[in-house]
């Protein structure tokens, strides 16, 4: 009977956890993030900056090839896209951890609002994950 109450109280607590989402994940819209200002104190280009990903293609174990930040880069450039900043951050979702399986890790760009249509096109998206 005591093994039952505790299984019921346990029971009781699993509704607690994350029901409308992943829960590191925000769940309001991220701000486009202004230019910043140049040496000159004026911006670098008139509008609003956002930040874009496509993951790298690294796998589990080594496994997999994956893009370098500056190779991924190159698209971007060949289509006339500025890109003010560049990074690889992992996306902060859970992963499972088999050998093959994607990593999570994503090359980011930080481009021109402006340019997003573009990039989407080319099959980056924009980064809804965490700062």
């Amino acid at each position: 009977m005591k093994h039952l109450r505790l299984l019921i109280v346990l029971m009781s607590l699993l509704p607690l956890g994350c029901q409308t989402g992943h829960c590191r994940r925000s769940q309001k819209n991220i701000p486009a993030v202004e230019l910043p200002a140049s040496p000159d104190g004026k911006t670098a280009s008139a509008g609003r900056q956002v930040k874009i990903y496509k993951y790298d293609g690294s796998l589990q174990c080594g496994e997999g090839q994956p893009i370098e930040l500056k190779e991924m880069a190159q698209d971007l450039e060949q289509k006339k896209i500025k890109i003010f900043n560049m990074e690889k951050k992992p996306d902060g979702l859970m992963h499972i951890q088999v050998c093959g399986s994607p990593t999570g890790l994503a090359n980011v760009y930080v481009i021109s609002e402006s340019d997003l249509g573009t990039a989407t096109a080319m099959g980056f998206k924009k980064w809804t994950f965490y700062e």
